[in-house]
């Protein structure tokens, strides 16, 4: 079933005062952060809306506080897809779906990225397989979308500043009505 985008204005507004897994925000004020972060560096509302949505499927579980700390990957960058998919394209769901490679990545290829991932990130790295060999690396590096999922993943890294002031969700469902839009084809092509 698709959500449709009045359904993820809901869930963020239902679900969003949450805490973000070990980090001083709430899921709301992280998934604020990053979209802001990607609308400042001039991205498209495509990637906008996946910086925006990159961590809603930690919203579509019920694993409890930071399951990372029970032992457990939440998988969240594959749990928000099926929910997504009939609403946006690759170019917002494949950086959200390779962001967490994109970590995986990134500790491969900058030694210090690493060391400057915050304890649950790091913690939350071991479950999801751990940091990429070379073969591993090259191999997403040559991944349509692979170098947005990296921009997407410094966006999330920066996106856990406690009482930073952001433009509220409402200023960032123009950027998921567009992504949508772009997704849908039109009349014409649809014949």
């Amino acid at each position: 079933m698709s959500l449709t985008l009045e359904d993820i204005v809901t869930l963020f507004e239902a679900k969003g005062h949450e805490q973000y897994d070990g980090e001083p925000v709430t899921q709301l004020e992280h998934a604020l952060q990053s979209a802001h972060q990607a609308e400042q560096e001039g991205a498209g509302s495509a990637l906008i809306s996946a910086a925006l949505l990159h961590d809603i499927g930690h919203l579509l579980h019920d694993f409890g506080d930071t399951p990372s700390m029970k032992g457990l990957d939440d998988v969240h960058q594959y749990r928000c897809l099926p929910f997504l998919r009939g609403l946006f394209g690759p170019a917002t769901l494949e950086p959200i779906r390779l962001h967490v490679d994109a970590k995986r990545f990134l500790c491969a290829r900058e030694p210090a990225y690493h060391d400057s991932l915050s304890a649950d990130s790091q913690r939350s790295l071991k479950l999801q397989g751990g940091i990429f060999d070379t073969a591993q690396a090259a191999a997403f590096e040559a991944l349509p979308f692979a170098m947005d999922a990296v921009r997407l993943r410094r966006w999330d890294d920066g996106a856990k500043a406690a009482d930073l002031a952001v433009p509220g969700l409402a200023h960032f469902v123009r950027h998921l009505e567009r992504a949508a839009a772009e997704h849908r084809p039109t009349a014409r092509q649809a014949a």
